[in-house]
């Protein structure tokens, strides 16, 4: 990379860092702004301990199955492959999405890449896998959430709709596109990249490393086990999400404000999904502004207790990310060390290992 290069490729990442500081901190003055905060943190400082705890062990539960339905993705690649290191990985990539959005995608294919001696081509192939299958479960999520509403929530949340709709239709594309990438290689690949190369040769690598990295992450899923593991497993995390925002309630004891019912948490957690998509450090901001209006206005929580539900379990999980990431690193690192490897960092794993495809 040129020096000129180098500068355009930080002012990009600076640039993209601050709009969504920026940007959070719109949705964070949208969302607090006509509330007595001071009541939400008093509401907050009376959560129960027994429900917090019990909240953030399923709260771990969550990357523990995401981590085992990427063992089951890679598995034709490295059978024996670390459940240790695959959840230290996923538990890494999103303690960097709580700083940075998007690049923690990059940093848990790269640390599990180093720490299991795999290409690093094919393990962001399976990340982007694995974020087609994230999408698809929580279009469905929600499909059901419209199902289970006792009203209209179309109406209800009015950009509902369109985000099922854009939703489909850019799933639609992508699969699609993967498909035809993988079982039509010698003919799609070559005749997209063929065309590319008359406008920019650039542009055309750059294109051939991506294609390289879809055909990669999808061709490492093999057998009729592992691809229903997967699924399977995409199923379980979307469950475990729905109990995560049920024993949330029971944290500042909403149960006893109203009923509230695991389909009432079903909702609030797909709906509040699209808080955490949006780019933002975290889901910082974002993620309240969605949840205190899920509660309110279609639940009919107070400002107050809808914000200290989203305040209180914003928080566990930022601090459960923040702390694991820090962790995760020293401690497998050391372990590698110990067993004759180099230590890893944010950084080393940023340059590229000649070994590495």
């Amino acid at each position: 990379m040129t020096l000129d290069n180098e500068k355009k490729s930080k002012i990009k990442q600076y640039t993209g860092f601050g709009l969504s500081i920026i940007l959070s901190a719109a949705f964070l003055y949208f969302a607090f702004h006509n509330i007595e905060l001071s009541k939400s943190l008093e509401l907050v400082s009376k959560a129960s301990f027994f429900w917090i705890i019990i909240f953030i062990v399923i709260f771990l539960l969550a990357p523990v199955v995401r981590a085992y339905r990427w063992k089951y993705m890679i598995h034709s690649i490295k059978p024996n492959a670390s459940p240790f290191n695959l959840f230290g990985a996923t538990m890494i990539g999103y303690g960097i999405n709580c700083v940075i959005p998007r690049l923690g995608e990059i940093y848990r294919a790269l640390f599990l890449g180093r720490w299991e001696k795999l290409s690093r081509t094919s393990m962001f192939g399976t990340v982007i896998v694995e974020r087609v299958l994230d999408v698809l479960a929580l279009w469905f999520s929600v499909l059901i959430s419209v199902t289970i509403y006792s009203g209209d929530l179309y109406k209800e949340v009015p950009w509902l709709e369109s985000a099922i709709f854009l939703g489909f239709a850019a799933l639609f594309f992508v699969i699609a596109f993967i498909v035809l990438l993988v079982w039509q290689k010698e003919k799609f690949y070559l005749i997209t990249l063929k065309l590319v190369s008359k406008i920019s040769r650039k542009a055309a690598d750059k294109l051939s490393y991506i294609f390289n990295m879809l055909i990669d992450g999808f061709a490492s899923i093999k057998g009729f086990k592992n691809y229903f593991l997967t699924i399977f497993l995409t199923v379980v995390v979307m469950l475990v999400y729905g109990l995560n925002s049920f024993v949330g309630f029971y944290m500042l004891n909403m149960n006893e404000m109203q009923t509230v019912t695991f389909g009432t948490a079903w909702i609030v957690m797909t709906i509040a999904a699209f808080g955490i998509v949006i780019p933002t450090p975290g889901g910082t901001g974002s993620y309240h502004f969605i949840v205190i209006s899920v509660l309110t206005n279609l639940f009919f929580f107070d400002e107050e207790i809808a914000s200290a539900y989203a305040i209180l379990t914003h928080f566990i999980s930022y601090f459960v990310f923040i702390l694991s990431t820090v962790f995760f690193i020293y401690f497998i690192n050391n372990r590698h060390v110990s067993e004759g490897n180099k230590k890893e960092t944010l950084f080393s794993v940023l340059r590229f290992n000649p070994d590495e495809k």
